[in-house]
């Protein structure tokens, strides 16, 4: 199975509410992420977000997030490690 690891950086927090109704209640917050880059790196590639970028030079997540437990912990400029394991079932 493959697997994958990319580190990423939330650049976007949206915060999403009902359109629709009196009381336009919070429903969620729409995160926007990219893969991390630097505008320069060490000379000797030493930082890790070198390694990373090398590898996956580009990529783009967005994600809703309904649970109201995660509202506001996740800010502009985060970087989280995104994990990519396969779900199909093995052959």
């Amino acid at each position: 199975m493959p697997t994958m690891r990319a580190k990423m950086k939330v650049t976007f927090v949206q915060q999403n509410f009902y359109a629709l109704g009196p009381d336009g209640k919070k429903c969620g917050e729409t995160l926007s992420l990219c893969a991390v880059y630097a505008s320069k790196y060490p000379e000797d590639g030493s930082d890790e977000n070198n390694t990373y970028a090398k590898f996956t030079p580009q990529a783009e997540l967005k994600i809703t997030v309904a649970n109201p437990e995660l509202w506001g912990k996740f800010a502009v400029g985060d970087e989280f490690y995104v994990d990519f394991t396969s779900a199909s079932k093995p052959e």
